[in-house]
């Protein structure tokens, strides 16, 4: 089954099951306190802080913001690029506990400000576009990756029983933040602002656009713990 496949067949058994959740609700018994959770969370979309509301045994809310910074090195053509990824990104999601215990099914959004910064500073000839350049007609090659700011997520996760005391959860699934979008490159050397050399730009550019053309899904593996009240 397709990745795809698989967020449809969540979100579908997600919308069918709010209804149940919802005419399931209870009022908290005195014994497990007032269902709000504090915590932290950590994973694929970052490390930060994250609260939550048990409403019943069977319905919840949390929000998070998560932050991370990545260093790393990638290859296109001739060129090797000097990546840093910043993970930015906050959101909330409703939980859905189908059998009132510990599995549930989240849908939410996230606002992502997450982004990718490129930097390539080659120390021979290569080759940017259609012709060949030296390192002091490049200078510092700059791009900049991103991803649209509002992106819907789906998981199926683990969480510990609605009890007071301290807790540990668990989430896997997607977000769907759309199309990576590459931005314009930018030079410092000497052909900089040159219309020709601007074009090749433009062509290492669309390369690697079709790079990152099939990355639409970002997977979800977050772990969290934390104490509920």
């Amino acid at each position: 089954m397709s990745i795809l496949k698989l967020a449809y067949a969540m979100s579908v058994a997600f919308v069918t099951m709010i209804p149940a959740a919802v005419a399931a609700q209870e009022a908290l018994p005195a014994d497990k306190g007032l269902g709000v959770a504090v915590g932290l969370t950590a994973g694929t979309l970052g490390i930060g802080p994250e609260v939550g509301f048990r409403i019943s045994d069977h319905l919840g809310i949390r929000g998070n913001a998560s932050f991370l910074g990545i260093n790393g090195n990638y290859e296109s053509d001739d060129l090797e690029y000097d990546g840093k990824i910043k993970l930015k990104s906050f959101g909330a999601m409703l939980d859905v506990y189908p059998m009132g215990g510990h599995f549930r099914i989240s849908g939410g959004a996230r606002i992502n400000k997450s982004y990718v910064r490129l930097d390539a500073m080659p120390s021979q000839d290569v080759e940017i576009g259609d012709d060949v350049y030296t390192p002091a007609q490049i200078g510092i090659l700059k791009g900049r990756a991103e991803v649209k700011n509002f992106a819907p997520a789906l998981t199926l996760g683990w969480s510990g029983k609605n009890r007071k005391g301290f807790m540990f959860g668990f989430d896997a699934g997607v977000l769907f933040q759309g199309t990576i979008r590459v931005r314009e490159f930018t030079a410092t050397g000497g052909l900089a602002g040159d219309a020709a050399f601007t074009a090749d730009l433009e062509r290492e550019r669309i390369s690697l656009q079709d790079d990152v053309n099939d990355y639409n899904v970002y997977p979800i593996i977050q772990l969290s713990i934390g104490y509920r009240f």
